[in-house]
């Protein structure tokens, strides 16, 4: 049953994307006055699984899930229908129309790719984007782990810079702190710059506590620089 599932999305999805990649082409031929013969969701040689025609054009679904296409009238396309390239050009065939207009119709499709792309990866960046905590936001004393100390940082410390860098983001914060030089720190309400200890960064690394450099590393809950 879950098999049967999965290849229904997969089914589904491709059938989505088919479609609107060929309304790309579909619309602008249409808007120009331009025959469109066929428009076939699947390839459909031999026979289709579906076929009804609608005024001039003839939509159907074929039985091949290989992609689909749009049969514009004197566009020599995926059925490679040449015979009718051999007769005079008529007004209402791609041919007869004016490169632009040509032009329009052949990016169409791409044209809808990339934007359904972009809109795709926006939607995802904004339901399920990167989320990061603000360290400008944390007003609470910080208490250091022995590795933070030997590092040079001392309990209640609230990092300002790195490098002279303000790094706000707390997932490439303990990143920044292990590859510095030197910290900018607010102790006792006075900015102070200490170095970083090199024999302290050298335990931060040999902690087999310290899976990687992260997050985690860095949180109340973790034994790296912080500690409840």
């Amino acid at each position: 049953m879950e098999l049967a599932i999965k290849i229904f999305q997969f089914i589904l999805s491709i059938s989505i994307l088919v479609i609107l990649h060929e309304l790309g082409h579909f619309l602008p031929a249409k808007y120009f006055k331009t025959k469109v013969e066929k428009f076939y969701l699947f390839f459909d040689p031999y026979f289709s699984l579906v076929k009804k025609k609608i005024g001039e054009t003839e939509y159907g679904i074929g039985w091949l899930p290989f992609g689909g296409y749009v049969k514009i009238a004197g566009m020599v396309d995926e059925s490679m229908d040449t015979e009718q390239l051999k007769q005079p050009a008529q007004p209402w065939e791609f041919r007869a129309k004016p490169a632009w207009q040509r032009l329009i119709i052949m990016l169409g499709g791409v044209t809808v790719n990339f934007f359904l792309a972009w809109i795709i990866y926006g939607c995802l960046s904004f339901f399920n984007g990167e989320t990061s905590f603000d360290t400008a936001k944390v007003d609470a004393p910080m208490n250091y782990t022995s590795v933070a100390k030997g590092m040079g940082f001392q309990d209640g410390d609230k990092i300002l810079k790195v490098d002279g860098k303000t790094q706000n983001n707390l997932d490439k914060l303990a990143l920044d702190v292990l590859l510095s030089d030197e910290i900018t720190v607010l102790r006792n309400g006075k900015e102070v710059t200490f170095p970083t200890n090199d024999e302290g960064k050298a335990m931060a690394f040999r902690d087999e506590n310290s899976q990687s450099i992260s997050y985690a590393k860095i949180s109340c809950s973790n034994r790296f620089y912080l500690q409840s």
